[in-house]
């Protein structure tokens, strides 16, 4: 059996395989509540054999979505309306995850398929988002207010929350989104964070907050609820974080009770000038299992079964997550299996569609 279809097993629970759907938005939600879409779209790729299914970012309060049309995870009629879908997840043999998350000052704006990255007006649904500073992303961007370390607190508590809000809804795996220039990454790299209280300034100091947000989650879920944290192993930009930086980072969030390292890398400034090309992030995911001694994740650009597999026999990574390739093969899983010589043996196609094979 391929290394790529054999279980893993996170605390009390048991991947069937390691192929995961990265959390990929939709922004296809009304008052962060997901319908028939989300349904389908996590479904599809939960039938097409993928061992853990991750819903996408779903924010921990209203004002921490990228937009207005994105998924939350604040409130028990959130945890109501996802309930079904995490059930259909589980009937057909994945393990449901989502991932919890707060934009910072990303958030309130439009869809990518809407008018592009403007921010929001409050006329049309939109707000003041929330910094480490008053630095907007970019000049389209709306301007943010910085957060004082009472409201620092208070986001933490709106992070173990939407937790528990996810185990209600049926969630088996949580994931803290501290990546993609969103409000943690916004903590943890200098670029963004300029302050200079106790939540800024040195390493350790910006690693405060997420600290604090992965420590509250761990006791909101309990200790056989697997934590997972995805990070921006690097800015891709003078004086931002590098793949040093990301091995103290993880290496700090698994001391305050993460069981595994996403590790992706970028989205904290608009001018990065990033090298992209097939897993050109899996390298920080190795370095970071490597030197930090962590499980991770690696994601970026693996579309081929045989590359896939590689990421895990060569060891940089525990589960490989796949993003744009199951948006354009849902059924990646499966063939993929057959490539290996796995399928019919560690993943099959629903009977449904077995003829196909």
């Amino acid at each position: 059996m391929s290394q790529l279809f054999s279980p893993y097993t996170l605390r009390s629970v048991t991947l069937p395989n390691r192929v995961v759907v990265s959390p990929m938005c939709q922004y296809s939600a009304t008052d962060g509540l997901p319908d028939h879409w989300h349904l389908v779209h996590l479904g599809s790729r939960t039938v097409g054999g993928a061992g853990m299914v991750m819903a996408e970012a779903s924010a921990v309060e209203p004002i921490g979505r990228i937009s207005p049309e994105d998924t939350g995870i604040w409130s028990a009629e959130h945890a109501e309306a996802w309930r079904p879908i995490t059930a259909f997840i589980k009937d057909n043999g994945a393990v449901p995850a989502i991932q919890l998350a707060h934009a910072g000052r990303k958030a309130s704006t439009y869809s990518p398929f809407a008018r592009g990255r403007d921010g929001v007006a409050d006329a049309d649904g939109g707000w003041t988002p929330v910094g480490p500073t008053t630095e907007p992303f970019s000049s389209t961007y709306r301007v943010p207010r910085a957060l004082t370390e009472d409201e620092i607190a208070g986001v933490v508590a709106k992070f173990a929350e939407g937790a528990r809000h996810a185990l209600a809804a049926g969630f088996e795996v949580v994931e803290v989104h501290a990546a993609h220039g969103y409000l943690l990454h916004e903590f943890l790299s200098p670029l963004s964070n300029t302050r200079t209280d106790d939540y800024g300034g040195d390493a350790e100091r910006r690693l405060r907050f997420p600290v604090e947000v992965v420590r509250a989650v761990r006791a909101a879920v309990g200790e056989n609820v697997p934590v997972l944290v995805r990070i921006s192993a690097s800015d891709w930009t003078e004086g931002g974080l590098t793949g040093q930086d990301a091995v103290g980072i993880a290496r700090a969030l698994v001391d305050a009770g993460a069981d595994l390292v996403d590790v992706s890398t970028g989205g904290n400034v608009p001018h990065a000038r990033i090298t992209t090309g097939p897993g050109y992030q899996v390298p920080f995911a190795a370095a970071v299992r490597a030197e930090a001694g962590v499980p991770t994740g690696a994601v970026g650009e693996i579309t081929d079964a045989h590359q896939a597999e590689r990421v895990l026999t060569e060891g940089a990574a525990d589960l490989v997550l796949l993003a744009r390739e199951l948006l354009r093969d849902p059924y990646w899983p499966v063939r993929a299996a057959k490539e290996l010589g796995d399928l019919g043996d560690a993943v099959a196609p629903p009977a449904q569609y077995a003829r196909a094979y």
